[in-house]
């Protein structure tokens, strides 16, 4: 059954046993007879594993590699703004290319492209365990991105394929979304463990064996149907040139000066290629952003959401990794046990999460959970390099309640809001987005801190920049409350 705008409108129950039971699976197996699904529909359990297994290891992937900065920073010989680009190699191209590759998942089908980027980020992987030199480590990142755009849509794609019961898909995204979110937030204590016990390149190295057990367990998911869905090649090219643009000036803007050649040239290459892209968008018969699904409240509300909400997370964890290691000395692993509280907060509320939207609403919870993460933002601002520690465990507990409340109801509303064929496209605007945010808050984040210019942690930069987010987050929740209908 395919869930229409405006039709069907589900709340996001409690997760519960994926599997149904064998009268709701033969059911299933006749609604989808003639769609191009094969035998392998009556185990949409398969489905879901295999999904979240891919959203996990990009998930980890992401935050982990906030830990390994230090390490990769003495090894490799880079200054912060090597580091920034680290991170935001990957997540820029993520987030660019990730417009674009929700339409390959409709194109390809799902399972064949998601085996693709699977592939391809395995092989990237071990290109960023093997890099020589910062700029190797950096070009590897970008292909590791790429790759994880390809997955991330795919992967709920597949999920929306494989339960065509509104309610039995709700729960199977509520899942998805409590393993991705628990990945990222054990990421950090897995990335500071392994760097201080193994080194900064069993980061990735863990990624290999994982994507090898992915791919095995992709035989056993059904094909996917295929749409003609047509790729908007240049929108694809200006919409990277523009976030590259933008992270370029934002990065240089603070290690080289705000009014510098390069901080400039970046800023204006990124006002034109997204000018650019809005001329592009509006003459391509088919843009990989439809004006038509932006105009529903649903859509572009959660887009704004999710972008605010992922500043708000990836900004915490990338500060506090280096808060932690460059401030207080302290070592990987124990940096890493920081985030242990953090994470099972994060697991606990995604499963609080979507019993809550049945009992009040998603929007309330969508709002709630924004302002709670805002709190966090501000709740941060006192720290300062003799904090205790228990105190500074206690100020991040919003962190970990904030966007964990918002996210399922959010990926559920935005996946209940648009038609099953537009699934892909959908949630490759949500994850680009999601994205965009992290990147452009760790370029943030990185140029204030760096902005003594001695490449020193500063407090008062770590302040100017969550002032800024929970002052974005208070205005994404009372869009949010706004524009959203109630339920």
């Amino acid at each position: 059954m395919s869930v229409t705008a405006g039709h069907d409108r589900v709340p996001s129950p409690a997760p519960g046993p994926l599997p149904a039971p064998p009268s709701r699976r033969r059911a299933v197996n006749a609604a989808t007879a003639g769609t191009g699904h094969d035998a392998a529909d009556g185990r949409p359990g398969a489905a879901l594993v295999t999904a979240l297994l891919g959203f996990a290891v990009i998930a980890v992937d992401v935050s982990a590699v906030n830990l390994a900065l230090p390490a990769i920073r003495d090894r490799l010989h880079a200054g912060m703004s090597g580091l920034q680009w680290v991170v935001d190699a990957y997540t820029l191209m993520f987030a660019a290319l990730m417009l674009s590759a929700g339409a390959l998942a409709d194109r390809a089908g799902a399972r064949r492209a998601y085996g693709w980027g699977v592939s391809l980020f395995t092989l990237a992987s071990l290109g960023c365990a093997l890099a020589p030199g910062i700029g190797t480590l950096v070009a590897a990142r970008v292909l590791q991105g790429g790759a994880a755009a390809i997955v991330m849509p795919a992967s709920l794609a597949l999920i929306r394929q494989a339960y065509q019961d509104a309610r039995h898909r709700a729960r199977a995204i509520a899942l998805w979304t409590v393993g991705g979110s628990v990945a990222m937030a054990a990421g950090p204590v897995l990335g500071g463990v392994l760097t201080q016990t193994v080194g900064w390149r069993s980061v990735f190295l863990l990624n290999l064996p994982v994507g090898a057990v992915i791919l095995l367990l992709l035989t056993r998911v059904a094909r996917s149907p295929r749409r003609p869905a047509p790729l908007d090649l240049p929108g694809q090219l200006t919409a990277v040139v523009a976030l590259t643009g933008l992270a370029l000036g934002v990065i240089e803007g603070g290690h080289e000066g705000w009014t510098s050649a390069v901080a400039l040239g970046g800023f204006a290459t990124a006002a034109a290629a997204g000018v650019a892209f809005q001329w592009v968008e509006r003459r391509h018969r088919a843009p990989m952003v439809p004006p038509a699904m932006l105009r529903r409240p649903e859509v572009s509300v959660s887009l704004a959401v999710g972008f605010a909400i992922n500043a708000g997370f990836y900004g915490v964890v990338f500060l506090l990794g280096l808060y932690c290691q460059e401030l207080r000395g302290m070592s990987g692993v124990a940096t890493g046990l920081m985030f242990v509280p953090l994470s099972a907060l994060i697991t606990t509320t995604n499963l609080v999460s979507p019993r809550l939207a049945e009992r009040i609403g998603r929007r309330s919870v969508i709002v709630t959970g924004q302002v709670i993460l805002a709190v966090a933002m501000f709740a941060l601002l006192p720290l300062t390099a003799d904090t205790p520690l228990w105190l500074v465990l206690l100020l991040l507990a919003p962190t970990g309640v904030g966007g964990a409340l918002a996210v399922p109801a959010l990926t559920a509303l935005l996946m209940d809001s648009v038609p099953g064929e537009r699934a892909g496209t959908a949630s490759g605007l949500l994850n680009a987005l999601r994205q965009t945010g992290g990147a452009l808050v760790v370029a943030l984040f990185g140029s204030l801190l760096a902005a003594s210019g001695d490449e020193a942690f500063s407090l008062p930069g770590m302040r100017v920049g969550l002032v800024a987010v929970g002052v974005l987050l208070c205005v994404t929740s009372v869009v949010a409350r706004t524009l959203l209908p109630r339920e």
